[in-house]
């Protein structure tokens, strides 16, 4: 968990995490990530994922010091938690499916739902 932690950035005074890591997380190509989202767009919502400008990219990639976004044109998606729990739903991989059971599971808990 603590190595999640440090994946989690504030953009635009929101806390999310970058496409990348959630790719990795969810043990995914960036590529089917990215052509997953494309395909259920409607699932998120605007306050669930954005796209960074030029300007966040880079400053970004200098608070990190430049590591694994080094020489990447594209520009990358922030996924609030919203954002990342919908992909656990989307994603086929087998860590998304146990990913979105947990947070299931801890919805219910909390809201206890029937009960």
């Amino acid at each position: 968990m603590e190595g999640i932690r440090t994946k989690i950035y504030n953009i635009r005074g929101t806390q999310v995490m970058m496409d990348r890591d959630l790719a990795e997380l969810y043990n995914v190509e960036m590529k089917v990530l990215h052509q997953t989202v494309r395909r259920n767009l409607e699932r998120f919502a605007d306050d669930f994922m954005f796209q960074l400008t030029r300007e966040e990219l880079a400053s970004l990639k200098s608070g990190m010091g430049g590591s694994s976004r080094e020489g990447s044109d594209k520009l990358s998606f922030a996924f609030s938690e919203a954002g990342v729990g919908m992909l656990s739903v989307v994603l086929h991989s087998d860590i998304a499916v146990r990913i979105n059971l947990r947070i299931v599971e801890a919805v219910c808990e909390q809201v206890q739902l029937f009960g």
